[in-house]
């Protein structure tokens, strides 16, 4: 028997209060934050949307492998485990632990990176574009054609264009390229998920020319719930074994365990080649600490040995996907327009078509972040040309492909009541739309701007 009703497939066993803000009371945090959301205080907040990393609610199992952890500097039985997991999920030998993912691309586009190295990616996320930038070396994007297209319905909209791949390899031959970097799921293109077809595709096209394929795996769950669901001959293949195949055509990878991890910190770096491991490991003795906790501590990677393994679960994962496109097609149906098909991890507003007579030099992604907070308290984050916009040489901007909102679900948090919540914002929203009105950036930093910038209402 199957029902229509999809349910959260936990109990909820501790609660945290929220504050309940009046719109006046929001007025003034977003005037005191420069119209940054990032600038706001947590208990400022009603629902929190601004990211899915690090905000997950851990199982009364991880909560349990806290109480166990092994503090030991070095040679940790909590570090034995988690290497274990990862070994057995990834297929490599060279495990390297960091305090979080951001830290992980530090260290391996720092080592790969460099003046005139190029670095490919079905799209690159904030931070791996800005680590890979710091080192002097460039990030290209290039993603499919259909994902340039919002309403536009396309099972794998996350997907690297090999033609684009191959043109850039013969354009700029492999020994400027420090690495090619396949996303999962696509983050900034929407959280749309990348078939198993286009990862072997890839695959194929750098072992011909001798360049490393890295894996940024953080949704890595997700995208093979997606595989399993839409792509042909892996109905029958569970969602750990479709993930572990996807690993088996990479040379490395790089996790923020803070998402599929289901963990509120720790990350690491899984490579097959011995000798990068160890240029990456002088790195990360620098930075981060030993080989064996790399800025974590034994409690923190007891609770990703079991959150990596939770993740995979069937009723987990249904729950996860299932309850993100709930909000999608219910704020579609309202008529605010999304980016289709719904991702995993968050629902992706087109701010652009949804203010249309914002200009995108007044951003009109942080004018529709700054109205979700006024009106229901709401935060979210803006995916666009505040967060990957560019000057030229006139100091013009030239904007991001497409001007996004996030609604980033963090994982078994949220009830359904939330969701409706959230739903009942946007209704609000709609009826004023037409009057909303852009901002102008007031000081911003020479990277990661939307973190720190500030913003004044035009």
């Amino acid at each position: 028997m199957s029902f229509k009703t999809i349910i959260e497939p936990f109990k909820i066993k501790t609660v945290e209060p929220i504050f309940m803000s009046t719109p006046e009371e929001r007025a003034k945090y977003l005037e005191k934050a420069f119209y940054n959301p990032f600038k706001l205080s947590s208990d400022e907040v009603i629902i929190d949307m601004l990211t899915d990393s690090g905000t997950s609610a851990m199982s009364a199992d991880q909560w349990a492998g806290v109480m166990t952890g092994d503090e030991s500097y070095a040679g940790s039985k909590s570090w034995a485990k988690m290497e274990h997991v990862i070994k057995d999920l990834t297929g490599f030998d060279y495990i390297l632990p960091t305090h979080q993912g951001r830290a992980g691309e530090r260290i391996l586009y720092g080592t790969l990176g460099g003046e005139n190295k190029i670095f490919i990616s079905n799209t690159h996320f904030d931070t791996t574009r800005a680590n890979i930038e710091y080192t002097g070396a460039q990030a290209i994007d290039i993603p499919i054609e259909e994902s340039n297209h919002p309403s536009l319905y396309h099972p794998f909209k996350g997907n690297m264009d090999t033609g684009k791949l191959q043109e850039l390899i013969n354009t700029h031959k492999q020994g400027n390229i420090g690495a090619v970097i396949i996303t999962v799921t696509n983050n900034s293109g929407g959280g749309q998920p990348v078939s198993m077809a286009n990862v072997k595709e890839v695959s194929q096209i750098c072992k011909q020319n001798g360049i490393l394929l890295i894996l940024d795996c953080c949704r890595v769950a997700e995208n093979a719930y997606y595989i399993n669901h839409r792509e042909e001959g892996y109905a029958d293949m569970s969602y750990k074994e479709i993930a572990k195949l996807m690993f088996s055509f990479c040379d490395g990878a790089v996790m923020s365990a803070k998402k599929d991890g289901l963990v509120n910190m720790g990350g690491f770096i899984a490579l097959k080649d011995e000798k990068l491991s160890n240029a990456c490991m002088n790195l990360l003795i620098i930075t981060e600490g030993f080989t064996t906790y790399g800025g974590l501590s034994g409690r923190d990677m007891e609770a990703i040995a079991i959150g990596l393994t939770e993740v995979f679960d069937y009723d987990y994962l249904k729950y996860r996907i299932k309850s993100t496109e709930y909000l999608g097609e219910n704020i579609s149906r309202l008529g605010v327009p999304i980016i289709k098909p719904i991702g995993g991890h968050a629902v992706y507003v087109d701010a652009k078509e949804f203010y249309p007579h914002i200009p995108v030099h007044q951003f009109p992604g942080q004018a529709l972040v700054c109205q979700l907070y006024l009106v229901g308290g709401v935060r979210s984050v803006e995916i666009g040309s505040v967060m990957f916009g560019k000057y030229d040489e006139n100091s013009q901007l030239i904007p991001a492909p497409m001007e996004l909102v996030r609604l980033a679900i963090p994982r078994r948090v949220y009830t359904q009541s939330h969701i409706e919540y959230v739903i009942e914002v946007f209704s609000k929203l709609i009826e004023n739309k037409d009057s909303t009105k852009g901002l102008e950036i007031t000081y911003e930093p020479e990277f990661l701007r939307h973190f720190t910038a500030k913003f004044k209402q035009l």
